[in-house]
């Protein structure tokens, strides 16, 4: 005879409020994304925080002076490098099919990339509608996330009494002691990684002046962004500007192509030690495949969050699964 299969209404009930949690989940992903981002800001701006705490400025001036320097941080940073970078940019995209014809690349792929050029130009004014509408929501998203950072920020000293109304003091001890460690870990890849970005970038842009390279500006930024990328990062950097020096000499593709071999060496050998000795230490290749993979799966937001969520899975198991088998 079959077997009969009973199936409880508590079973039922149990999998229909499962379905109906994760497609909650799934219908405010946006909003757990920001909380996640501004939990990853407090973790890293908290220890700024309580430094100055220690020179008894209260919590709350703090917060405010880190947010200061932030914000008064990224608006020079837009006034002085956006107009620019835009001005270079643009004569970067003008000069293509120029430098493209100087390599002896056939007129066909020359007329093909003129073509494509004038069908985006032509289409400019629909596009602008689209990307002010996403910008104004991306400013939104991003106001939110650092307004979200700022109450946790502020509130940072008291999750342990939170904690504690609801746990026991050991268990409230150990969930303060984990924020901690996920502080100084995310913290410290974050702001070092900054740091080799900035480097990265003034030492191209210093390099791709002295040679006297066009357009270092912008490709000096394209440089500094994919450092967060190791390996392919340089490389896929290098491309542009090589091909904008054979634009103008054989000699001064090959010294770009140079320049870019001693930055990539220096930065193994000499930056990143350095820079990396208080860092979180997570290997290239773990940073590679956790990147791709991030990618893969959320595309650039997933890339850029892969090796925070890869530091903070490795705090987690450190704490909850290292030490239990231990």
């Amino acid at each position: 005879m079959p077997r009969k299969i009973e199936i409880s209404y508590k079973t039922i009930v149990f999998t229909v409020l499962f379905i109906l949690f994760i497609t909650f989940l799934y219908y405010i992903k946006d909003i757990i994304l920001q909380l996640f981002v501004a939990l990853l800001i407090m973790a890293v701006l908290n220890p700024i925080v309580t430094k100055l705490e220690k020179y008894k400025i209260p919590r709350a001036a703090s917060v405010l002076i880190v947010y200061l320097i932030l914000v008064v941080f990224l608006i020079f940073a837009v006034a002085t490098l956006v107009p620019a970078l835009v001005d270079q940019t643009a004569k970067f995209s003008n000069a293509i099919p120029r430098i493209m014809a100087e390599l002896n690349i056939p007129i066909e792929v020359v007329d093909q990339i003129t073509t494509q050029l004038t069908s985006q130009l032509s289409s400019l004014p629909s596009q602008i509608l689209r990307i002010g509408v996403s910008v104004f929501s991306n400013i939104v998203s991003l106001l939110a996330v650092f307004i979200f950072a700022l109450y946790f920020l502020l509130a940072r000293k008291k999750f342990k009494d939170q904690v504690r109304t609801i746990a026991s003091e050991d268990q409230a001890e150990r969930f303060d002691g984990l924020l901690a460690r996920l502080e100084k870990e995310l913290g410290g890849w974050a702001r070092a990684q900054v740091i080799l970005m900035v480097i990265i970038g003034i030492t191209t842009y210093v390099g791709l002046s002295a040679i006297g390279v066009p357009y270092a500006l912008p490709l000096a930024v394209l440089a500094g962004i994919l450092e967060v990328i190791p390996n392919l990062g340089p490389f896929f950097a290098s491309v542009p500007a090589v091909l904008v020096g054979l634009g103008i000499s054989p000699f001064t593709g090959l010294s770009v192509a140079a320049l870019y071999v001693l930055v990539q060496q220096l930065e193994n050998y000499l930056i990143v030690p350095k820079v990396m000795q208080k860092n979180a230490h997570v290997s290239p290749v773990v940073t590679l495949l956790s990147i791709v993979v991030g990618f893969r799966m959320a595309g650039v937001v997933g890339a850029i969050l892969s090796v925070p969520i890869v530091i903070i899975v490795r705090v987690l198991l450190n704490e909850f699964w290292y030490k239990k088998t231990s």
